[in-house]
């Protein structure tokens, strides 16, 4: 959502970024929470769970999340980003500390039906804020460190979630986690501008919005190839945000102390992997590179890097497993800033970010709800984790085929010619999106 608001200052824009980046740290904190939960027996034992019912427990969450991608995007691109975001996080955040107060599965799986719901607003809103903010040389680094923040989730909250439950107890877990997280909201409402559109502000954000249609969104390549990609790169990282403290107790034989840990390593080596992989990038364009170009080569490369992670699941000796389990998913970072860059800012209309946005987390939900239930099936019909990480080895070969055939300047959603606006209104050729020749 843009006003006539003056510019932010540098420091403020990067400010602002970093509680960007740490509110999506505590919405996967909050999300993945119940990955440390499912490998806990007590917590098995008490809702009398099976494999298949772990995997749709796992799965809940991404199916509300997913239905409510495009409506927050719709929102987000229309309504701005400020008080949006800050109900939403209230609202996820209680719903986080509900759990550990339930006895039944149906309300288990009612919190997380609404936390998915809730935290859909997130990523749609923080990408219209980056775009708003963050030109093409510093998109890199900028969604780079914003990225930090959803690998940094899982790493922290998997160790975090393990000593709760370890020292205390899984209802302590959820409650503790929920519940911190509301202390973000202090400097959130302090420091974010209120960007809550004016009647005149609002009318101008329809006609900007409706510039570009939702048939053109649908009918782009380049959306659907962002959406492929974002599929198999989620199916990955959320197989190991569902399912891999699981796998390191179960079938590497790790307490789930130490399950938390090497999770921690995974996801804090993607997320640096992600910030630099990002950072060079954007050097490379700012050099005259074609920022296409520069940004394909990388998800290509993170893709086909995160396959190794199938050497990790026929490893014959612990420290090979482990270390290929880290180094697989770290190399993966490669794709994660230029990816999303790419498929949501470089090659998407700046009038629609938040819808585009919100069509392609459909398809990055969808690949948490199937890692998590295909995962617990595959589990079920192979007796051992070998079929759920021959599928992410599928998934992550078709994303990188996606983005070197699809990701196209041409094939970008096109821009629909806006009637005449007043005099202080942007020109439309301005929100066009960069071409890079």
């Amino acid at each position: 959502m843009e006003t006539n608001q003056a510019p932010m200052s540098s420091s403020s824009r990067w400010t602002v970024l970093a509680l960007l980046a740490l509110g999506v740290l505590i919405s996967f904190v909050d999300r993945t929470s119940i990955s440390s939960a499912l490998a806990d027996k007590s917590f098995v034992q008490q809702f009398a769970l099976s494999s298949v019912d772990r995997g749709w427990i796992n799965s809940a969450f991404f199916w509300s999340y997913g239905l409510f991608q495009i409506p927050m995007g719709w929102v987000a691109d229309r309504y701005g980003v400020k008080w949006p975001y800050a109900i939403c996080f209230a609202l996820w955040c209680v719903a986080t500390a509900l759990m550990g107060a339930v006895s039944a599965l149906g309300a288990l799986i009612v919190m997380r039906l609404i936390i998915g719901a809730a935290e859909a607003v997130v990523i749609p809103a923080s990408y219209r804020w980056i775009r708003n903010h963050f030109d093409e040389s510093q998109n890199g680094l900028a969604v780079g460190i914003f990225a930090m923040g959803n690998k940094f989730g899982p790493a922290i909250g998997a160790p975090v979630g393990a000593w709760l439950i370890v020292n205390h107890s899984w209802q302590v877990m959820f409650i503790a986690t929920g519940m911190v997280g509301m202390v973000w909201l202090l400097p959130w409402l302090g420091l974010v501008r209120n960007d809550f559109p004016s009647r005149e502000e609002l009318a101008v954000a329809k006609r900007r919005a409706g510039s570009v249609t939702l048939s053109s969104i649908l009918t782009s390549p380049v959306v659907w190839g962002g959406m492929i990609n974002n599929f198999c790169y989620g199916y990955f990282t959320f197989y190991c945000m569902t399912w891999m403290p699981a796998y390191l107790v179960e079938q590497r034989g790790l307490s789930l102390g130490e399950s938390g840990l090497y999770t921690f390593f995974s996801f804090a080596g993607i997320a640096i992997v992600a910030a630099a992989a990002g950072w060079v990038a954007d050097r490379l364009i700012a050099r005259g590179g074609n920022a296409v170009f520069v940004r394909k080569a990388f998800v290509i490369s993170g893709f086909v890097g995160g396959c190794t992670v199938l050497l990790g699941a026929y490893a014959s000796t612990l420290d090979m497993a482990l270390f290929w389990n880290v180094f697989s998913l770290s190399f993966l970072g490669l794709a994660t800033a230029n990816n999303l860059a790419l498929s949501r800012l470089t090659l998407i209309p700046k009038q629609a970010i938040g819808l585009v946005t919100g069509v392609q987390q459909v398809a990055t939900s969808l690949a948490g709800g199937v890692a998590a239930s295909l995962s617990g099936w595959l589990l079920h019909v192979g007796g051992n984790y070998d079929l759920p990480m021959m599928a992410i080895f599928v998934f992550l070969i078709i994303g990188a085929a996606a983005t070197a055939i699809l990701l196209r300047p041409q094939w970008a959603p096109k821009v629909r010619e806006e009637p005449a606006a007043p005099l202080d209104d942007t020109p439309p050729i301005l929100n066009a999106p960069p071409v890079p020749r």
